[in-house]
């Protein structure tokens, strides 16, 4: 008899409502797969754009929602001997998080680190292989050199200014209010800019221009970046939340000798993102360990309640991590 499971779905494209409590049959690891029972799941700005029919999920991912998990090992696919049963780990998923077990590739597992507890650790995947991978290897920020990170006080934002403030980084960051302001420099900014009072351009220009801007922002931010990096300067795009078309002069880009760049994590390859999680054990992890760097937690909802995480999310008054308490 199949074992069933509570996850949330989505029932159609729409708004946080449309997210739905159901009964769904577990899932089986796949060969060089793992099925965790998930503690703790991420809410990210990914998980509301799949719900607003705006981001498929790729082929042969899961259609429930939830990219990241913190959780216990409890099967293992053929050809799995970097985990065994009972392993505490957080994992980058193909989707599902969104339930009560999930199957994803054990190459995407990392251990909970030392002193952290699940709910800490279901925070620390989506964010920390998109920032790694785009500020780090895309972006090449060195010790140094002035970053620059939009929407400082989100998930992607606490995570860009705590990592490259402890990897020898000068850091500034926008954000939309003198608390937000304050949290960015807390974690690290030398410098907050509160986008609704000052221009950012005008504020890096004083500094010299930014060597690495990070923007989740598009829309007419991206002239603006263009005009606030320095000579030699890297554009990293990771989402368009003011939308992807915009007119731009690509003069300034030959003139200042500009790189302008950009990812998404979730359609890489499962061996791409397998590296990222190599990485991160070996440079990222022993800062977490550490204490040096952590992630921020806004807020916590139960998995029948993850309509309210949504709109608290896409109200944008939260400070850091949003997760959903699976069975934690």
């Amino acid at each position: 008899m199949t074992q069933m499971m509570r996850a949330v779905e989505i029932s159609q494209p729409g708004g946080p409502e449309v997210l739905t409590l159901v009964e769904r049959p577990m899932p089986e690891p796949d060969q060089g797969q793992v099925v965790l029972k998930v503690a703790y799941a991420g809410v990210n700005r990914p998980d509301a754009l799949q719900r607003a029919g705006a981001y498929d999920p790729p082929p042969g991912a899961s259609d429930l929602p939830g990219l990241e998990a913190s959780g216990e090992v409890v099967a293992l696919g053929a050809g799995v001997t970097s985990l065994a049963i009972g392993d505490q780990v957080c994992a980058l998923l193909p989707g599902g998080g969104y339930a009560e077990y999930v199957a994803t590739p054990a190459a995407h597992c990392l251990p909970v680190p030392k002193g952290m507890g699940m709910k800490e650790a279901a925070c620390l995947p989506e964010t920390f292989f998109t920032v790694w991978s785009n500020v780090f290897t895309r972006g090449g920020l060195k010790a140094g050199e002035r970053f620059l990170v939009h929407g400082g006080s989100s998930g992607i934002g606490t995570t860009a200014i705590q990592l490259a403030n402890a990897l020898g980084a000068r850091v500034f960051a926008t954000a939309g209010s003198e608390a937000k302001c304050k949290a960015c420099t807390d974690l690290g900014a030398e410098r907050a800019i509160n986008y609704r009072e000052e221009d950012f351009v005008k504020a890096m220009k004083a500094e010299g221009g930014a060597d690495l801007i990070l923007d989740m922002v598009g829309g007419d931010y991206i002239p603006r970046n263009v005009k606030a990096l320095a000579n030699d300067g890297r554009l990293v795009q990771i989402a368009f939340l003011q939308g992807p078309v915009v007119e731009l002069n690509f003069a300034m880009m030959m003139v200042k000798r500009l790189t302008l760049t950009g990812s998404t994590l979730r359609p890489q390859s499962d061996l791409a993102k397998a590296q990222i999680a190599q990485n991160l054990r070996e440079a990222v992890w022993p800062l977490l360990e550490a204490g040096r760097i952590g992630p921020v937690m806004d807020s916590s909802f139960d998995l029948a309640d993850a309509a309210q995480a949504h709109a608290r999310m896409e109200a944008s008054d939260h400070i850091g991590k949003i997760v959903l308490n699976v069975g934690g």
